[in-house]
């Protein structure tokens, strides 16, 4: 295969180029392939200075440090703190939320019923004073509507109100923990290049289930909040129309409801707690080494 000075030579010799002007031809002809070569280095040389970025020492350290003690935390808590969780949780259950007798959880509403008697005087009463004066007291009915109850102030359901003290405490740290190992996943990622991706398919459906499960524990909390409001709402109209003893039961109808709702909440989290330790341990290495050898099946 001929050279270009070779080819060269060949074409100037068919266009009867003299040797001076071969030369002269030659030379510029390397000067360009010089100047290809130099460009082409700069392009690459400034490909790699934008896709790199300055870094100082000290800020990786600190970012290394970070990883690498979440590193140790999100694993304490897979081997230990999950583990721990789920037979606490267990103990909660037999314990706090083994309520047999409904009943029990029944709590006083000290709203007198009215007596149809007066009541009736009482209004007779009222309807010949606006008789008398020719027209309704319409200030008098709005002080009636924003007036309390005769009993006084109605107390929240103490027995209640303690099982709320024990699961707020427990939904804050299952979110907390979620967190963390959320985190963890997400860092164990590694760069995106083509082929052999199996083990990242692996991280993100544990990244999924991490994420679908925070949302679901946020509604707890929500369901919690949604209690009082209702609550109020009944306890509310038991007072201002004592005479209906719907109002009354719905109130004890409420409160177990909360009952059951939150020994199921507990459940949940301990189910939770146990489907994050199976999930992670059985697909540890490929959380670990996404790119490692191997062929292990998600389960």
């Amino acid at each position: 295969m001929l050279s270009n000075c070779e080819y060269l030579a060949v074409l100037c010799t068919a266009l009867n180029y003299t040797d001076n002007e071969l030369i002269i031809l030659s030379h510029r002809l390397v000067k360009v392939q010089n100047a290809l070569i130099n460009s082409t280095q700069q392009l690459f040389r400034c490909r790699d200075d934008m896709a790199s970025v300055d870094i100082r020492p000290e800020s990786k350290k600190q970012v290394d440090d970070f990883c690498q003690k979440l590193t140790k935390e999100a694993e304490e808590l897979v081997s230990t703190f999950f583990p721990q969780k789920i037979e606490e949780l267990q103990i909660l259950l037999k314990t706090s939320f083994s309520c047999n007798d409904m009943a029990s959880l029944k709590a006083p509403l000290d709203i007198p019923i009215p007596d149809p008697a007066k009541e009736e005087a009482k209004r007779k009463k009222k309807e010949e004073k606006e008789a008398k004066e020719g027209k309704k007291d319409k200030d008098s009915d709005k002080e009636e509507e924003d007036s309390g109850p005769p009993c006084g102030p109605i107390c929240c359901n103490e027995k209640v109100e303690i099982l709320l003290r024990e699961v707020k405490p427990q939904i804050q740290t299952l979110k907390e923990k979620l967190n963390t190992v959320s985190m963890w996943v997400q860092l164990q990622i590694p760069k995106i290049e083509d082929g052999n991706n199996f083990g990242v398919a692996v991280q993100e459906k544990v990244f999924e289930l991490l994420t679908t499960t925070r949302t679901k524990v946020e509604a707890f909390q929500t369901q919690l909040s949604k209690y009082y409001n209702e609550r109020g709402d009944a306890v509310a109209k038991a007072a201002k129309q004592s005479h209906v003893g719907d109002y009354r039961q719905l109130v004890h109808e409420l409160d177990q409801y909360q009952y059951w709702e939150l020994r199921l909440v507990i459940l949940d989290i301990s189910n939770t707690y146990a489907v994050l330790f199976d999930i992670i341990t059985k697909n540890y290495d490929k959380i670990k080494k996404p790119r490692g050898d191997g062929k292990a099946l998600i389960y």
